[in-house]
């Protein structure tokens, strides 16, 4: 898991979008136990109730499961919902913002095309 917060968001959100990355990697499977509440919050030093927010919100997003005295774990389907969900806003998330920096510095789609091409042959 990626060991550092920033100040961009919230430390919470972050607590849910690393266990959701875990996800899509494929370092946490389907089924799989996830760190506990107590592991967590004394791995980035946090309050254990920052981390029960970011679990919660897991939880509300049908990814994750409590099973009551053993912990939580990974949905199944958590995976592919997740991957769904990027790539249906991959194009707001990233294509567009790119295109408005792209014409605002004077390339045109060909350029961008290009670049992409260059980039991935790196």
């Amino acid at each position: 898991m990626k060991a550092s917060l920033d100040e961009s968001q919230p430390i919470f959100l972050q607590i849910a979008q690393m266990i959701m990355d875990e996800i899509i990697d494929g370092h946490l499977q389907e089924e799989e136990k996830i760190p506990s509440e107590n592991e967590l919050s004394q791995f980035f030093n946090i309050n254990r109730a920052t981390v029960r927010n970011g679990l919660q919100s897991l939880v509300d997003t049908e990814l994750i499961y409590k099973q009551r005295g053993i912990g939580m774990f990974v949905k199944k389907g958590a995976k592919k919902k997740l991957l769904m969900e990027r790539q249906k806003n991959f194009s707001a998330d990233y294509l567009l913002p790119m295109l408005k920096e792209a014409k605002r510095i004077g390339l045109n789609s060909e350029a961008v095309i290009e670049m992409i091409d260059e980039e991935a042959k790196k």
